[in-house]
């Protein structure tokens, strides 16, 4: 048996996100997805897709490589969330950075030219790997492997204003997760 996985990787990097609502549910009132990129056919880069009442409900997208943010919109994160098909939403340019790590908090910022947005993760979990393969998910014809460290405490500010609602427990497949999520040593795969 190969340990070799047979598809091809079209990108490598991290993929963490803060879901945030006042009550237990899917119906969040911040999602945002932050991607940062160590290869991809776009190229490197970092990319912040945003919606939130800090955002007035309306998808914001922040990045220092707009082409990386355009393919990955139309590809993989477009099969996770169709309403980031829009290729039409304003791409801000901003410069990142981060601090912290996996065990106790961990920090990522964005400056861009009139605002700054922070996002936190802490109370952090036990790690887990997800390998998924291509088409196991319907609709979605990449695969990913990557390590989840769930996070029961985030926060996200906007030009110093706090997000409203917060983190909930999940599960998955029988793991402690969270709806606030690191996602790092991140690949996603397509058949060859």
């Amino acid at each position: 048996m190969s340990t070799i996985d047979a598809n091809r990787v079209i990108l490598t990097g991290e993929n963490s996100v803060i879901r945030l609502s006042p009550i237990d549910s899917d119906s969040f009132t911040t999602n945002a997805t932050f991607w940062r990129m160590v290869s991809s056919p776009g190229g490197p880069g970092h990319v912040l897709y945003l919606k939130s009442e800090l955002t007035e409900a309306r998808w914001r997208i922040y990045s220092d490589n707009i082409a990386m943010a355009r393919w990955l919109q139309s590809t993989v994160l477009g099969a996770i969330n169709a309403e980031l098909l829009d290729l039409t939403i304003t791409v801000t340019d901003a410069q990142f950075s981060k601090s912290g790590d996996a065990r106790d908090f961990w920090t990522e910022r964005l400056d861009s030219r009139n605002e700054q947005i922070v996002l936190t993760w802490y109370q952090m979990g036990e790690p887990f790997l997800v390998h998924t393969q291509p088409n196991t998910v319907p609709g979605r014809p990449y695969g990913m492997c990557t390590v989840i460290v769930p996070a029961l405490g985030a926060r996200l500010t906007r030009n110093g204003i706090e997000a409203k609602g917060k983190p909930w427990p999940r599960e998955r497949e029988g793991h402690p997760s969270s709806t606030c999520v690191l996602g790092l040593c991140e690949s996603w795969t397509q058949p060859r």
